[in-house]
């Protein structure tokens, strides 16, 4: 199954656009569409929270790394501000993503 984002006006993939193609393309109704996006990112970022990977084949890998705490400065008065520990997100491409970047593979 193919699906086309040709007609988004915005270059930007938003939850309401993938709720639209859900249900333009496979039938289902709006309302089902948009609960099911809501329901899929909840998934995602539930996972995240608890400190899960989050791996979608084709795709890539989600993943949450702790930055140490570390010295930094204010760029606008030259000031020494410690910057706290924090997880991050991090995100990494798959092998198969990357190529279909490149142009190395058609896109299925």
């Amino acid at each position: 199954m193919h699906f086309s984002v040709e007609s988004l006006e915005t270059p930007a993939l938003t939850k309401a656009h993938l709720a639209e193609l859900l249900f333009e393309q496979i039938g289902l109704n709006k309302r089902e569409s948009k609960d099911m996006v809501d329901a899929f990112f909840v998934l995602i970022s539930d996972s995240l929270v608890e400190g899960g990977d989050v791996k979608i084949s084709g795709f890539g890998n989600f993943q949450i790394r702790t930055k140490a705490p570390r010295p930094g400065r204010n760029p606008r008065t030259g000031e020494a501000i410690p910057i706290k520990a924090r997880r991050v997100v991090t995100f990494h491409a798959s092998q198969k993503l990357k190529e279909q970047i490149q142009g190395d593979e058609p896109a299925t």
